[in-house]
C-alpha cells in the first residue's frame, strides 16, 4: 500500500531545522555526517592502529543516531513519500543530457544510466565509485567536515572557515556537472 504525502513547505521544515541547530547549539554538539564514520572506526577498533581514531566514542552515541535516521528518513522517503512525476526541466538541459546518452529525462528522479545496478556493477561503475569515495572522503577531511557539518552546523555558527568550505562545495559540484560529468558519459 503506497501512502503518499506531500513535502513539508520551506516555513515547516526550515523553522525544524533552525530549532535543532539551536538546541545543538545550546548543549554544545555540532553535526555532521561524516564524524560518524570516524566514530564507527573507533568502535571497531581503529583507535588501536591510529591516534586519529583513539577516542572516547561513546560520547558521540547521540551522533550515531543521525545516521539510523538518515536511513529511516531514506526509507520512509522512498516508499511512503516519493510519487511517480514528470520533472520539467528545461529543454537545453534535456538536449544537453540526451547527447549525453541518458533516455527518458524527467521520468525518474534517479537516471537509471547511473544508479541502476547494472550500472553501479560495471567496470566503469565501480571505479567511478571507488574514485569518487576516495575523493569525498579526501575531501571531507582536508575540509574539516562534510557538506552537512559546514553547510548547517558551521553556517549556523558563523564559522568563516565554513562559508569558504561551502563555497568550496559549490564551486566543485559545478565543475563536476559541466567538465567531468560530460567526460564519463
Amino acid at each position: 500500500m503506497d501512502i503518499i504525502f506531500e513535502s513539508w513547505p520551506w516555513y515547516i521544515s526550515g523553522p525544524l531545522i533552525a530549532m535543532v541547530m539551536s538546541l545543538l547549539i545550546y548543549f554544545g554538539k555540532t553535526f555532521g555526517m561524516s564524524s560518524n564514520l570516524r566514530t564507527f572506526c573507533s568502535m571497531a577498533g581503529a583507535g588501536k592502529k591510529s591516534e586519529f581514531f583513539n577516542f572516547k566514542w561513546q560520547d558521540q552515541k547521540w551522533n550515531l543516531m543521525v545516521v539510523l535516521g538518515a536511513v529511516i528518513g531514506g526509507f520512509i522517503a522512498h516508499f511512503l513519500l516519493t510519487k511517480e512525476i514528470d520533472i520539467q526541466l528545461n529543454p537545453i538541459t534535456i538536449e544537453k543530457l540526451e547527447s549525453l546518452g541518458f533516455k527518458q529525462i524527467g521520468k525518474n528522479l534517479l537516471p537509471p544510466e547511473i544508479y541502476s545496478w547494472d550500472a553501479v556493477l560495471s567496470l566503469k561503475g565501480i571505479l567511478i565509485l571507488l574514485i569518487g569515495g576516495f575523493l569525498v572522503g579526501f575531501g571531507t577531511r582536508y575540509a574539516g567536515g562534510c557538506t552537512s557539518g559546514h553547510a548547517i552546523t558551521g553556517l549556523s555558527n558563523l564559522q568563516v572557515p565554513s562559508l569558504i568550505a561551502v563555497i568550496g562545495f559549490f564551486v566543485g559540484g559545478l565543475l563536476m556537472t559541466h567538465l567531468i560529468l560530460p567526460l564519463l558519459f
